[in-house]
């Protein structure tokens, strides 16, 4: 932030804000630019649902692992994220110094497709053994994890490289979380449908098929659309030092932690919601399957789970106008954690409840994706121009930390699964489960991440920075 006058600091290459202190509200961003960056969030969408969703179902109800096991193959690989993503942040940074911009990067991400299909072929020979088939999954999934990784660092700095402001950000990420939806929606409704209940490898082999091939498609058009709203800025001297921190990735965590306090609150508190999120899809189809007795019922609760963002995501931006982003999310913080109470009746008061909870779930969702993520900018961008050139090295660290709740989610599941003494199953055998591990199916599902939720509130009610912005704009 400009100490003179209390404006953020403009990037090279891009235009300046008002004269006067006005906050841009990005209505002059070309609406075809927008939406085609827009769209490359379709194929993340899969990414980030599919393998939340299914991963560790697939492990234990057609694989054949224990949960304590599955649990640690989806750990592991989200752990080397803590390192990975910082790093490639940090890489983004020196390519928009050196080249001008964060294309190249981009671009390479779009391999995801192919090692998001590995991730789901088993070959038969390594499916019929359990540790190798948990190793396999874990490989791959650090693959995947990493080409995820080099799309979505350089793809969520954009926000942020943009020079519009408080508002304007939230409508740039509204855009996103929009189509984001789209393609969880895309992911979450037709995975569960094309891997049926999970009788067969092959079943989960021709779903990872098909959503790869959707991934990669919006993943290209997403790669234009960057390039269209970011033009090539002017580039750094060869000689000059890349704008980032010096030694290893941990090193630079802890300096952007340190460096942004407002940053460090926002972390912590979306480490939390993201364990959340992520513990709930991981528990949609134990729960539809042993708790509703609807193993098909997973499309429908995932169906009402996402699609209300797509109804409630302008809803959003515009209330957060009025009200704030920092109100606006606690208020979707509160709500999840009474709509997660919520779904411990189960079917007992008919299936009407479980459902009404999960579209509670889902509008509350549509606002812990979208101010979160419009909010990482705002804490850049008030740090000053020294904090903005690492733009990639926040992002970095900002997508590590939903990887680690991405990975923290279904894992705290499996342990309850563990702890209540669930029964894995190879494809097409039939298990009986124990009352204590029906318990441990729906505590995990309902109280587990009401106290999460509860506990990001609190977090986040320590956050000051969004009250100060709308002081000084006057918004």
């Amino acid at each position: 932030m400009n100490a003179a006058t209390g404006s953020e600091a403009p990037l090279p290459g891009h235009p300046v804000p008002a004269a006067d202190g006005t906050d841009r509200d990005g209505t002059d961003v070309p609406r075809p630019a927008l939406v085609r960056y827009a769209l490359g969030s379709a194929g993340m969408g899969v990414y980030v649902t599919v393998p939340g969703l299914l991963l560790l179902y697939f492990l234990t109800d057609t694989l054949g692992v224990a949960p304590w096991l599955a649990g640690l193959a989806l750990l592991v690989p989200k752990a080397v994220d803590i390192v990975l993503h910082p790093f490639v942040g940090s890489l983004s940074d020196r390519e928009r110094a050196r080249r001008g911009n964060r294309l190249r990067l981009l671009a390479a991400g779009c391999a995801l497709a192919p090692a998001f299909v590995a991730l789901f072929a088993v070959p038969a020979p390594v499916a019929d053994r359990p540790w190798a088939a948990a190793l396999w999954v874990a490989g791959w999934f650090v693959v995947a994890n990493a080409l995820f990784a080099a799309y979505q660092v350089p793809y969520l700095s954009t926000p942020t490289d943009m020079t519009v402001g408080y508002h304007g950000r939230t409508r740039v990420l509204s855009f996103r979380m929009v189509v984001l939806t789209v393609g969880i929606l895309a992911g979450g409704a037709l995975a569960p449908l094309l891997a049926g209940e999970g009788d067969s490898v092959a079943r989960y082999a021709v779903m990872a098929l098909v959503l790869g091939a959707f991934t990669l498609a919006f993943q290209i058009v997403g790669v234009g659309g960057v390039r269209d709203l970011l033009p090539t800025a002017p580039r750094t001297h060869p000689e000059s030092p890349a704008p980032t921190a010096h030694g290893s990735a941990l090193a630079q965590v802890r300096d952007v932690l340190r460096a942004n306090p407002s940053f460090r609150v926002l972390v912590l508190a979306y480490l939390l919601v993201s364990t959340t999120t992520h513990l709930v899809l991981a528990g949609l189809p134990y729960y539809a399957r042993h708790e509703l007795g609807r193993p098909g019922f997973t499309t429908v609760l995932m169906a009402a789970f996402v699609a209300p963002a797509l109804l409630t995501t302008p809803l959003w931006f515009r209330l957060s106008r009025s009200w704030g982003k920092q109100r606006c999310l606690l208020l979707c913080q509160a709500f999840f954690a009474a709509g997660a109470l919520g779904l411990a009746a189960g079917d007992s008061a008919g299936i009407v409840v479980p459902v009404l909870c999960t579209l509670i779930l889902g509008v509350c969702f549509a606002g812990l994706q979208l101010f979160p993520f419009s909010m990482v900018p705002d804490t850049v961008r008030s740090a000053g121009s020294e904090e903005i050139r690492r733009t990639g090295a926040y992002t970095g660290v900002w997508t590590a930390t939903e990887s680690t709740g991405a990975a923290a989610g279904p894992y705290l599941y499996s342990a309850a699964l563990g702890l209540g003494g669930y029964a894995a199953a190879r494809a097409g055998e039939e298990v009986t489960q124990t009352g204590a591990a029906h318990t441990a199916i729906l505590l995990g599902f309902t109280l587990l991440p009401a106290l999460l939720m509860a506990a990001a509130l609190a977090v986040q009610s320590r956050y000051r920075l969004d009250a100060r912005i709308t002081r000084t704009t006057g918004h």
